[in-house]
């Protein structure tokens, strides 16, 4: 199964000001990322407000997805729900529009906390499109569901024969590199944590990876893969120590959910509010982040439309 090389999107759902979803910016959307450098997206996801959003209005933007990129550029779908008939509904659909890929994160209700629970949960989404790659997005700090990927990946393998690997967005970089080497490497691990591509680059063995801040600071997440294959460990730490920087500043705006995609309109491509129960930025905070943002001269190394 073909591994990932380079870095997926995780886009945000444009919204208009009432809180319906807004497909017009998304052929923008995609353009912009492609000229930035990003490979794919993973679309309704957590930076999407994925579980926010019905059935109906996922399928819309996966269409929407589909219709505006280039042929080459991977679209994986996240059809994770709490609902599993959903899931597999999502998971069929994506198969029938000509997407790359699906993943799922864990449910957030009920909670699981056993592998085999996950296997099962996981296993029943894979089936539902058994031609495409299937990935699980491991994100603990959201659901709760603080397995052993280890476990899990042992525990998949032979079961799911779609099962194409792990979207790791955890602090553990042991772990990482124990699913990395699991089985001569026979899984995709793509990193998700956009404060440490370095550390699992070098450590890891990363080869690709799903970011957040990669909406608006793309070409500085590049800049670090780029640096590390040319042999230039101080340019990828001075790279990835300006991710931090970054990071640094969303984390005083209620992360990239909000902040980040608050962001978006200061690059120039306006995605609306978030829903309901996110608080949105007011105006004073916005000015206060546009300031904050200027601190660190972040308009001369974001993503350009």
């Amino acid at each position: 199964m073909e591994k990932i090389v380079g870095l997926i999107d995780a886009p945000f759902t444009p919204f208009t000001a009432q809180g319906d979803i807004n497909l017009s910016p998304i052929p923008a959307y995609a353009a912009m990322l492609v000229k930035n450098g990003m490979k794919g997206v993973f679309i309704n996801g957590s930076s999407g407000e994925g579980y926010m959003l019905t059935v109906e209005e996922r399928k819309a933007l996966a269409e929407a997805w589909m219709q505006s990129v280039p042929q080459d550029f991977k679209v994986i779908v996240h059809v994770g729900s709490c609902c599993l008939r959903d899931a597999q509904v999502l998971a069929k659909h994506a198969a029938a529009i000509g997407a790359w890929g699906i993943g799922a994160m864990a449910s957030p209700f009920p909670h699981i906390g056993r592998v085999e629970e996950l296997v099962a949960y996981c296993e029943a989404i894979a089936k539902a499109a058994p031609t495409l790659p299937f990935y699980f997005y491991h994100i603990p700090a959201f659901n709760g569901a603080y397995l052993p990927m280890p476990k899990f990946l042992a525990a998949v393998d032979g079961r799911i024969p779609n099962f194409a690997g792990i979207k790791y967005t955890f602090e553990s970089l042991y772990e990482y590199t124990q699913c990395r080497i699991y089985g001569g490497g026979k899984y995709d691990l793509l990193h998700g944590q956009d404060e440490t591509i370095l550390p699992s680059l070098a450590m890891g063995g990363a080869r690709g990876g799903i970011c957040g801040t990669s909406n608006y600071n793309g070409r500085c997440l590049n800049a670090i893969l780029e640096a590390w294959q040319a042999g230039d460990l101080e340019a990828a730490r001075r790279h990835q120590l300006y991710v931090q920087e970054v990071i640094n500043v969303i984390c005083r705006y209620r992360g990239n959910i909000v902040g980040g995609k608050r962001i978006m309109k200061l690059i120039g491509l306006d995605l609306g509010p978030n829903r309901v129960p996110f608080q949105n930025l007011t105006q004073e905070e916005e000015q206060q982040l546009l300031a904050d943002l200027n601190a660190i001269d972040f308009f001369k190394h974001c993503n350009t439309l």
